[in-house]
C-alpha cells in the first residue's frame, strides 16, 4: 500500500508540474554599439543583469559607426545605438530603422582639437583634419562646426581616422594633422597633452550630438515587449548609476579598459537621459533638430533625399 500511495503522490506531482506555466523565455537580441562613453549604460544593463530582469537576452557587438547599418541590413543585429542624424542617413539610404529611446546628450564630450597656432575654426580653411568616414557622427560634427563658421567640408582636407586613432595620431604629431574630430574617452587624450594642441570647440559650443537607441521596424513589430524591456533596462541602468556610482563606473570603465576613476572623469562631459528627459526630447527636440540635420546632410552629400522624419521614432516604449 505504501508503494501504491507513493506512486500516486509521484503521479500527482508530475501532473501539477505539467499544469504550471513554462518559464518565460528571454527574447534574444543583438545590439551594435561602440566604445563611446554615452553608450556605456547599455553595457551596464547587460553586465548587471538589468536586461535579463526584464526578459531580454542581449548580445552587445562593438561595430564602428560607419559599418553599423550594414550589420542591421544583414540581420546580424536587430538594434543599435547611434546619433540622431545617423538614423536620417540610414533611412535615406534604405536601411529602415526606428528610434525608441534617447541615451545621452554630449556636454563637451565631442570636440574639435587643433594645433596651438590655430586661433579660430575659420583658420582651418585648406588645413588637414582627421575625422571618421562620411556618414558618422564625427564627420557630421566637423561639417556642422565648419558651416557655423562660414566654411564647408570641401574647404578642408579630411583624413579618415576613427576617433581613437584620430586622437592618438594628433597627440603623436603623426600624419601632418592640423586638427582632429574625436570624442570621449579619447578626447581626454588631448586634454592631457596641451603641448600637442588644444580643444577649440566642443558640444558645449555646438550642441549637435545626441544619441538614441533604435531597432528595425520588423523587430519592433514582432517583439514589442522586448523593445519595452530594452528601454526599461536602460532606464534602470541610469538609476543604478545614480544610486551606486562607484560600482557602475567600475563595470562601465572595465568595458573600455578604463579605471572607475578615469571613466568617471570622461562621463562628466555628457548627460544620460532618464525617462522624463526622454519624453521631453521626443516631444520638442527631435523633430526640429532632425530637420536642420537633414538639410546639412543633403548639402554635404550624405543623403540624396530627406526621408519621412516623422516615421523615424516610436515613443510607445518610454511611457
Amino acid at each position: 500500500m505504501d508503494a501504491v500511495r507513493a506512486l500516486k503522490r509521484s503521479l500527482a506531482g508530475l501532473a501539477l508540474l505539467a499544469s504550471l506555466p513554462a518559464p518565460a523565455q528571454e527574447t534574444p537580441v543583438s545590439i551594435a554599439i561602440s566604445g563611446w562613453t554615452g553608450f556605456a549604460p547599455l553595457t551596464l544593463a547587460k553586465e548587471a543583469g538589468l536586461f535579463k530582469k526584464h526578459g531580454v537576452d542581449v548580445t552587445i557587438r562593438k561595430i564602428p559607426q560607419k559599418d553599423r547599418h550594414l550589420a542591421i541590413a544583414s540581420g546580424d543585429v536587430q538594434c543599435a545605438a547611434t546619433t540622431v542624424e545617423t538614423w536620417v542617413i540610414w533611412n535615406a539610404n534604405g536601411v529602415a530603422t526606428t528610434q525608441i529611446f534617447q541615451l545621452d546628450k554630449s556636454f563637451g564630450a565631442d570636440g574639435l582639437v587643433v594645433r596651438n597656432g590655430i586661433e579660430k575654426i575659420a583658420d582651418l580653411k585648406g588645413k588637414t583634419v582627421a575625422a571618421s568616414a562620411p556618414g558618422t557622427a564625427p564627420y557630421f560634427g566637423l561639417a556642422w562646426m565648419l558651416k557655423k563658421n562660414g566654411l564647408s567640408i570641401k574647404d578642408v582636407k579630411v583624413v579618415t581616422l576613427e576617433p581613437q586613432a584620430a586622437a592618438n595620431a594628433f597627440v603623436a604629431n603623426a600624419g601632418d594633422l592640423d586638427a582632429a574630430m574625436t570624442y570621449e574617452p579619447y578626447l581626454s587624450t588631448v586634454r592631457a597633452k596641451p603641448e600637442a594642441g588644444r580643444i577649440i570647440a566642443t558640444t558645449l559650443d555646438y550642441p549637435m550630438v545626441m544619441d538614441t537607441f533604435g531597432c528595425t521596424p520588423q523587430f519592433l513589430k514582432d517583439h514589442p515587449k522586448a523593445a519595452k524591456a530594452l528601454a526599461d533596462g536602460y532606464f534602470d541602468a541610469v538609476e543604478m548609476i545614480r544610486k551606486e556610482p562607484k560600482k557602475s563606473f567600475e563595470i562601465m570603465g572595465a568595458d573600455v579598459k578604463q579605471s572607475a576613476e578615469a571613466f568617471e572623469k570622461s562621463q562628466a562631459y555628457l548627460r544620460w537621459q532618464d525617462r522624463a528627459a526622454n519624453q521631453r526630447f521626443f516631444t520638442s527636440v527631435l523633430q526640429p533638430f532632425s530637420k536642420e540635420a537633414a538639410e546639412l546632410l543633403l548639402e554635404i552629400g550624405s543623403i540624396k533625399q530627406v526621408p519621412d522624419l516623422k516615421n523615424l521614432s516610436d515613443t510607445r516604449f518610454i511611457q
